[in-house]
């Protein structure tokens, strides 16, 4: 894979320039645009390599039971883990998997729909829920995948009124999340608080003689799920490139918080997701430019991604110091940036034809993205179903893309230290030699 970041000194320099600013500064309003849009379900053009029958829906949070043979990936994503995804068999009533996760819309299942009181119309969840269910992308997200391999139910939103199902634990995810208090409405500080409520809440009612859906050594022995950090660097890439370094070490510091928070309060076990390649992005390609001096051999904007670049390092360095002092803890780093950046640059070999290009969007080749008329616009302009692509929308992948993340995060040669996280559901964490 070519590195993104190695020969950047020249580019990564440089000054952004004003009409840059002025772009990244008008994707805010654009997001606003995308919001105000989610009611409608406009005819959309079509363009595409191939049209899927799409399978039966599965049951609400649960896991696939007897899905067709247009389930994308999902058998990767088992061979990869070693486990089954189902196969016909409903989930446990009792998971013997607890995962608590904190994030932004790249594993949000639902909490920004939810808090929002937004009707998301297809086609977001066309592939596989066959409707909608809150998820910025047409299928399953990777924390799906990672949940069906370990055979336990989709993971609920925290702020979902009705059908919430948190025996297999919850999801604190909020599509627009940072790591940087204020940043958002439920940035990281704000998802560690709801997780803190509902471990006290819970503890209150064991103390009570009552069961909650998760009992302490749910709590003791769950998995602690963080993806974020995304936002954050986008927020800051209108900035002169050496600020923009300047702004990681306080995001990570952020991250390093709510580790150090949940491990005080009994978590042990940490699978912690780096950021991907933002340079790689139909919404960031899609900022005009004067000329391309800053894409790299692949077609991605080498700056963006070098910025997320050093997140990771950063992100990635700080959970070494974190090993040193968490002895008794498993702290995994999974470099996401590897990952994704060989959609794009392997793209041949994953069966993607148009890797930069955005499926829901508006403006057709090369990015299909603009930033006042999105995906879920009146205008849209829509692949079809069964497209290879690997962005959904111009920021978020297909479930397509997703799967294929998920197959390769869950072989472990991505982590660091080199360990799956199926071997964490019954790990005793420092014993087992991950440290």
């Amino acid at each position: 894979m070519t590195s993104a970041g190695g020969g950047n000194a020249t580019g990564a320099a440089k000054v952004v320039s004003l009409r840059l600013q002025h772009y990244l500064v008008t994707a805010g309003v654009a997001a606003a645009v995308i919001v105000s849009c989610l009611r409608y379900m406009p005819a959309a053009a079509g363009y595409g390599f191939s049209v899927a029958r799409p399978h039966a829906a599965p049951a609400e949070g649960g896991v696939p039971v007897g899905a067709a043979a247009t389930r994308v990936g999902t058998v990767a994503v088992a061979r990869a883990a070693g486990a089954s995804t189902g196969g016909g068999r409903a989930p446990p009533a009792h998971p013997s998997v607890v995962i608590f996760n904190f994030g932004d819309s790249n594993s949000d299942t639902g909490g920004m729909a939810a808090v929002n009181g937004m009707n998301i119309n297809l086609p977001e969840g066309r592939t596989f829920f066959r409707r909608p269910t809150g998820r910025l992308s047409d299928g399953r997200l990777v924390i799906d995948f990672i949940c069906e391999s370990l055979q336990t139910p989709y993971l609920s939103p925290y702020l979902k009124a009705l059908g919430a199902d948190f025996r297999n634990g919850v999801n604190f995810a909020i599509g627009g999340s940072t790591a940087t208090p204020g940043g958002s409405p439920f940035s990281l500080d704000v998802q560690l608080h709801q997780f803190m409520y509902l471990r006290a809440r819970s503890m209150e009612l064991i103390n009570l003689g009552r069961r909650p859906p998760i009992d302490r050594e749910g709590f003791r022995k769950a998995i602690y799920t963080i993806d974020i950090g995304q936002n954050d660097l986008s927020a800051y890439m209108h900035l002169p490139y050496d600020q923009v370094l300047a702004k990681i070490p306080g995001v990570v510091a952020h991250i390093k918080y709510t580790i150090e928070a949940l491990y005080s309060h009994g978590a042990r076990k940490f699978w912690i997701h780096g950021t991907g390649a933002l340079g790689c992005l139909p919404q960031k390609l899609a900022i005009p430019r004067d000329d391309d001096s800053n894409l790299d051999a692949h077609g991605c904007l080498e700056t963006f991604n070098a910025a997320a670049q050093r997140f990771n390092e950063l992100l990635g360095g700080t959970l070494g110091q974190l090993r040193r002092r968490m002895v008794d803890a498993t702290l995994v780093f999974v470099d996401m940036f590897a990952i994704k950046y060989d959609l794009v640059a392997n793209h041949a070999a994953h069966g993607i034809e148009r890797p930069l290009m955005a499926c829901c969007g508006y403006g057709g080749p090369p990015y299909n993205y603009d930033h006042f008329k999105a995906c879920m616009s009146a205008e849209m302009q829509l692949c079809d179903v069964g497209a290879r692509f690997v962005s959904w929308d111009g920021v978020h992948l297909t479930e397509a893309a997703n799967a294929i993340v998920a197959a390769m995060v869950l072989t472990g040669d991505y982590s660091t230290p080199r360990v799956t996280i199926a071997s964490l559901v019954n790990s005793t964490q420092a014993s087992d030699g991950y440290n």
